[in-house]
């Protein structure tokens, strides 16, 4: 770009107009923020405040802000709903079902997307056209089918029906398309079977899109509550999502303690993003860019 089209573009972005709707978009963006974060401000504050105070303070500022901030809140709520116990249900079928699912949806977008075999196009046009099956559906007759294999009340019931999901193959397929195949033929003529080249030369490249399926996974699962109520019965398979509903109608109803059940329970979900955000609007950004 010349000096002359540098000040071109300057003298653009500073117009009277184009500031107005920087300025519109900039608080626009900003009350959405502030509309988000406010239960979330709610939620840590009731956490940190005695009990009585929780609801009594719910109609005024004082609502955003301890004024007496304590952690026995979330003592309580740690030994009166056995949230150790809870948590290590979650985080076992969270990281196996994610964990899993990379591989599997992985492995499957990268068939659609490069290898040609017979039915390709069939597969493809039934993922696509599964995206948009809502679970509820599916939810009966997969129960008898977990019931009739013996899998009621067990880890297996909450995780290997999402291994394979396919919104997260499509989003794979998709990201596989846009790779230039010239890497590819270059390892294959340097003697490298189709699993090499994946394992190689695709992975590697596909970060982003890893980490996009990983954050987007993790919170279906992490707050999947539907499924877990019909298959789980006992406390020693029962997630987070199914133990905070019942900690809830749990006498005596203490409301610091649920706040501080739910803080407890939103902050893995904050920890993961973090971890995975810069790959997360990578992946994200190429996605768009690619439409």
């Amino acid at each position: 770009m010349t000096t002359t089209d540098q000040a071109t573009a300057t003298t653009t972005l500073t117009t009277p107009r184009t500031r107005r709707g920087l300025l519109v978009h900039y608080l626009l963006c900003t009350g959405i923020a502030v509309a988000m974060l406010v239960p979330l401000l709610f939620m840590v504050s009731g956490a940190l405040k005695p009990n009585d105070q929780v609801l009594s303070d719910g109609g005024s500022w004082r609502a955003l802000l301890p004024t007496d901030p304590s952690l026995d809140n979330f003592h309580s709520a740690w030994e009166r709903a056995d949230f150790g116990r809870l948590m290590l249900n979650s985080v076992i079928i969270c990281g196996f079902t994610v964990g899993s699912g990379l591989v599997v949806n992985s492995m499957f977008g990268y068939a659609l997307a490069r290898l040609r075999w017979t039915g390709r196009t069939v597969v493809l046009a039934a993922v696509i056209a599964l995206i948009i099956i809502p679970f509820e559906a599916l939810a009966i007759p997969l129960l008898l089918m977990v019931t009739e294999m013996g899998w009621h009340d067990t880890y297996q019931a909450q995780i290997i029906p999402f291994i394979a999901n396919p919104f997260f193959v499509y989003l794979f397929y998709s990201f596989f398309l846009s790779l230039p195949r010239e890497l590819e033929e270059a390892a294959r003529m340097d003697g490298a079977s189709p699993w090499r080249v994946f394992r190689s030369v695709i992975v590697p490249l596909s970060k982003p899109v890893y980490a996009s399926v990983a954050i987007l996974g993790f919170l279906v699962v992490w707050g999947q509550l539907l499924w877990p109520v019909m298959v789980t019965r006992s406390e020693e398979v029962r997630p987070l999502p199914v133990g905070m509903s019942v900690f809830q109608t749990l006498p005596p109803i203490q409301w610091g303690d649920i706040m501080a059940f739910a803080t407890m329970m939103t902050v893995p979900v904050l920890v993961v993003f973090l971890i995975f955000q810069r790959a997360f609007v990578q992946g994200i950004a190429s996605q768009a860019v690619k439409e």
